[in-house]
């Protein structure tokens, strides 16, 4: 297929508007990675034929280890970028603990990553004992480093500099041995605008004017650790700045390529799709989460389609029919049949008709030692409510647990990874492989829930959940109905009554999954009255009612 009918297939108006700036760089460049043939083509319309497999609809729960040289200064998210906004918190952290961003910069941060306390097997195993059935590694962020031995980024890549390993491979081998589904993220995309602030200069102070490391290129290494690498190709800056250049970490009005945005070339596209796919083929992961608008450098590259079709196609030869799952955000409803919808930090207000994932984090997504410092992360009552709501609405849960620079988690951490653990040891059957019933749920709060707003973020803006918010699911022919908060006598749930018109039948037994214990009920005309015990279980929220009918 002729790419650039390719690439126009599919496009919105909208979309059209951003073509011409990228065209502009003359046609696309052949790649040293083609798109493995099979049904599967580079166009919206083609990936349409794609189906959700199993694994990942039964799955319902996975870990994501969200860790690169970022998490090293232990000062939160983007700081590969925040660094560089003068007068910014992480600015100000870095000039304290390296020195000014002219002369140790992002680069340097990489070099002094070294990962030391790293055992990834000891985490997968962790992490599989709290209830994952998937795990997902960061590849690489929009900082730019490639977190494998990576041949299209051969010098800033975890296995040359910082670490020297391949952390990628020994998070697949771990997974793999722990009998999960191995998926990775690839933010790198947006490495063109999101290290803008790496060109820029201090406006006032002892070194005002004076300009930082992201305009240094390879001749100016000489003499430095960092002889013979060159710098732009990890802050990819060798371009001019964007029409109306972002700051203030405003790039996000930027992340469909719109709002002003510089282009990215057509090599730059051609360099991120060889990376790609050198991943893909490589470590050979069941799933790809992109941190991008639909596909990364959508609308103004097909790069994505194209990505898309040769995991597809990959993953239809080797096993009959296709079993990789790619995720992307903002979709539309035509992109929402060609991959799986994943809304950040935040979950659909009802039941979805097709497979989606919600992904958050327990603090920040880059680990900051702040939040551990001022306890601020969220509690495992906190994630087992979200993962009951997601679920009930035919969705999934990632869940990133911050790790630290040196490659560990905190005791914090670990102690609530374990707590989840232990609802999901005595609940885990109300989750995994678990579908939807007639309807999610019934209670006050999700009266109060906000609209998803861009990439979803609207997670805890509604009030708390109560006694009175009750979440369904079914498997099997049973019937789940998990209580939110311990009652104190008795619970009601309306949508069980003969009035609500969803179940024709009677009620033949109740019973609390988390202790086997029958408990007595009355099914009423206006809903089901059921008797809870005097004695709490262990972990009193999301309480469990396994119905009979």
């Amino acid at each position: 297929m002729n790419r650039r009918n390719a690439l126009k297939l599919g496009m919105s108006a909208l979309a059209g508007l951003y073509l011409s700036p990228l065209l502009a760089h003359g046609q696309f460049l052949d790649t040293q990675a083609p798109v493995l043939e099979g049904p599967f083509e580079p166009t919206w319309d083609s990936l349409q034929k794609y189906k959700v497999p199993d694994w990942f609809r039964d799955a319902k729960f996975g870990i994501w280890a969200h860790w690169g040289p970022q998490c090293e200064p232990e000062a939160g998210d983007w700081y590969g970028r925040g660094m560089y906004e003068e007068g910014s918190r992480q600015y100000q952290y870095h000039l304290e603990k390296y020195g000014h961003p002219s002369k140790f910069g992002f680069k340097d941060v990489i070099n002094v990553w070294k990962a030391d306390n790293w055992n990834a097997q000891e985490l997968v195993d962790l992490y599989k004992k709290a209830g994952a059935k998937y795990f997902m590694a960061m590849a690489n962020h929009h900082d730019n480093l490639d977190l494998y031995d990576s041949t299209f980024q051969p010098q800033w890549n975890s296995t040359k500099i910082g670490p020297k390993k391949d952390i990628i491979k020994e998070w697949e081998r771990a997974a793999r041995k722990a009998d999960l589904p191995f998926a990775v993220s690839v933010h790198a995309a947006h490495a063109w605008n999101w290290f803008d602030t790496a060109q820029g200069t201090d406006k006032n102070g002892p070194l005002a004017g004076v300009p930082y490391d992201g305009r240094l290129t390879k001749y100016d290494g000489k003499g430095t650790w960092w002889e013979g690498l060159d710098p732009q190709d990890l802050y990819a800056q060798n371009h001019p700045l964007s029409e109306k250049p972002s700051k203030d970490s405003s790039v996000n009005s930027q992340w469909d390529w719109g709002d002003g945005a510089s282009i990215p070339s057509t090599a730059y596209c051609e360099k991120f799709y060889n990376r790609t796919i050198d991943l893909i083929d490589k470590y050979n992961p069941d799933m790809v989460y992109f941190d991008d608008t639909a596909l990364p450098l959508w609308p103004i590259s097909d790069a994505g389609l194209r990505i898309a079709a040769h995991l597809y196609n990959k993953s239809l030869k080797k096993n009959s029919t296709v079993q990789a799952v790619i995720t992307g955000k903002i979709l539309t409803e035509q992109q929402r049949k060609a991959i799986v919808w994943d809304i950040e930090k935040g979950q659909s207000n009802k039941i979805e008709p097709l497979p989606w994932q919600t992904d958050t984090c327990i603090g920040n997504w880059h680990y900051d030692r702040s939040v551990y410092d001022k306890k601020k992360y969220k509690s495992a009552k906190t994630v087992i409510h979200t993962l009951v709501d997601v679920v009930s609405k035919n969705g999934n849960l990632m869940l990133n647990i911050p790790v630290r620079g040196d490659g560990s988690i905190d005791e914090l951490e670990r102690a609530i990874v374990e707590e989840i653990g232990v609802w999901m040891k005595i609940n885990g059957s109300s989750i995994y492989g678990t579908r939807p019933w007639k309807i999610f749920g019934e209670g006050p709060q999700q009266e109060t829930a906000e609209s998803l707003k861009a990439q979803g973020f609207n997670e805890g803006k509604g009030k708390p959940y109560t006694d009175q918010d009750i979440r369904f699911v079914q498997k099997g022919g049973q019937l789940f109905a998990t209580v939110m908060e311990w009652p104190e006598n008795a619970v009601f749930i309306k949508s069980l009554g003969k009035k609500a018109g969803l179940i024709d039948k009677k009620i033949k037994g109740v019973k609390l999954l988390a202790t086997g214990e029958k408990l007595q009920f009355i099914q009423r005309a206006n809903g089901l009255e059921v008797q809870f015990p005097n004695r709490k279980p262990e972990l009193s929220y999301a309480n469990v009612l396994e119905i009979k009918i």
